[in-house]
């Protein structure tokens, strides 16, 4: 079970994660960054977002505030800051970003995404695109780990293996699964 008091957890992933990741994204790849937002409270929770159903790639899917990098950005943290405002109102001012978990390679668009993690301060207020996003969901970091299982999903023409978080309605897959898995492997790691 995966229990952390947010200060615990600033000062951990602080220590953990990549403050200046250098990803390269491989031949045919497109470089992302994405933000994984932290709310800070006495249980830390986690916001994902689902994406709009009109979107042309995942669409209707739950995913963490993030895009393409374009050449406007000087850093990577930037693309991540940028979609988030883009995605959520949630101005870069209002994240402390803490560095950086593994980036994990999509193999079915070709991308390689780069997850920074980002502290918010209790109660943020969201305004969400509606051209994007579709809703605006928060779940308890402890909750998050009690849900992750190891799956096989048929998912068009291939069979998706991996991590995936059941959260009442909700299904959390695909690569911002392993994002997650990532971010409470180090939690994990710390409490044993």
């Amino acid at each position: 079970m995966v229990k952390m008091e947010d200060l615990v957890l600033r000062s951990l992933l602080a220590d953990t994660l990549d403050p200046e990741p250098r990803s390269q994204p491989g031949p045919g790849e497109h470089l992302a960054a994405v933000l994984v937002p932290i709310v800070e409270d006495q249980d830390p929770w986690v916001v994902f977002t689902r994406r709009a159903d009109e979107l042309p790639r995942h669409a209707g899917e739950i995913s963490f505030p993030g895009g393409l990098s374009h050449t406007v950005d000087a850093v990577l943290r930037d693309t991540a800051l940028r979609e988030t405002e883009e995605e959520l109102g949630l101005s870069p001012s209002e994240v402390d970003v803490l560095g950086a978990l593994p980036a994990v390679h999509t193999f079915v668009s070709s991308i390689l995404i780069v997850p920074f993690v980002g502290m918010l301060r209790p109660g943020p207020t969201f305004a969400p695109n509606a051209g994007e996003i579709a809703e605006v969901l928060q779940y308890p970091l402890v909750q998050l780990a009690d849900a992750e299982r190891e799956v096989e999903l048929p998912r068009g023409d291939h069979v998706y293996r991996g991590f995936a978080y059941e959260m009442q309605d909700n299904t959390i897959w695909g690569a911002t699964a392993f994002i997650l898995h990532s971010l409470i492997e180090i939690v994990r790691k710390e409490q044993s």
